[in-house]
């Protein structure tokens, strides 16, 4: 871990901004695209870039901003890593975006998120507030393989019907799907009935199996290596140097999983889900004069 003092918190424009309080990763999923060299890290993946700056840069953002807005974290590196537990820097911001009533979407793997439910709580009822979880695969054995340093699925899940004892909407990543490793029709169903049981509104799936590109696939080949011999070669085979690895399988597997979300009234569609996740209902997006 290293500290820096950033320049910017906020990304985007027109009313869809972005921040990444975090840069890097100390989770250790093996499929992480946040490790490709496109992102041009010049320190270590696991080595994590702290902004330590980060909520008073956030506080000058929101300030200034005459219309409020959901801001969205977690895309690129996990708010709520073993860092977050000394540093809270995601725990400021995230009072910074309660005092100044904007919206929050958060995105994360960890269970660490529970320590900020109550705040959580209070931007959904002032505001709005949606907690997005990584979900890939329901055998705990395997995600300790595939995703070994952040708690396994069911605690995830647990988080999710936490979440939905509070009235706080989730929405689950089901992606990436690792196409001869937990591309099964079992994964896929008993995920996507534990979804339906703590009510997520909404499910992504950018179709049934994963993306590869240069730093991302040379770590994911030697996960491979390590914990299933052989299989790097069957990728090789079969995508080459592809940037999209679908299943085999990708087919039946999305028509299951469109057909499930249909029947049990759940989000499916990503513009769908982003839609939601971005939309500040209109009684709380705009600021009256006294909030100036």
């Amino acid at each position: 871990m290293h500290f820096t003092e950033a320049k910017g918190i906020l990304t985007g424009s027109g009313g869809r901004y972005g921040m990444n309080i975090y840069r890097g990763c100390t989770h250790g999923c093996i499929y992480c695209d946040s490790r490709s060299r496109c992102y041009q890290f010049t320190h270590p993946f696991e080595d994590v870039e702290v902004k330590r700056n980060a909520p008073e840069l956030l506080e000058q953002a929101l300030k200034s901003k005459r219309r409020r807005c959901m801001i969205g974290t977690g895309s690129m590196s996990d708010p709520y890593m073993h860092c977050e537990e000394e540093l809270q820097l995601t725990r400021r911001c995230l009072e910074i975006i309660r005092k100044y009533g904007f919206g929050v979407a958060v995105q994360t793997k960890s269970d660490r998120i529970l320590r900020d439910i109550d705040l959580l709580d209070e931007i959904n009822q002032s505001a709005k507030c949606v907690v997005q979880m990584t979900l890939t695969t329901w055998d705990e054995e395997l995600c300790r393989i595939i995703e070994p340093n952040v708690c396994g699925t069911g605690r995830r899940i647990e988080v999710l019907d936490k979440m939905r004892e509070r009235g706080i909407p989730t929405v689950v990543w089901l992606t990436p799907i690792l196409p001869f490793i937990n591309d099964t029709e079992e994964n896929i169903s008993a995920i996507l009935k534990e979804c339906a049981r703590v009510g997520v509104k909404g499910i992504i799936d950018f179709g049934i199996g994963l993306t590869l590109r240069e730093g991302d696939r040379e770590y994911y080949y030697a996960a491979l290596d390590r914990h299933f011999p052989g299989m790097k070669e069957q990728y090789i085979r079969r995508y080459g140097d592809a940037y999209e690895c679908p299943s085999p399988k990708a087919k039946e597997l999305t028509a299951l999983f469109q057909r499930f979300c249909r029947e049990n009234g759940i989000l499916s569609k990503p513009d769908e889900c982003f839609r939601f996740m971005q939309e500040l209902p209109e009684k709380n997006a705009q600021m009256s004069m006294f909030d100036l």
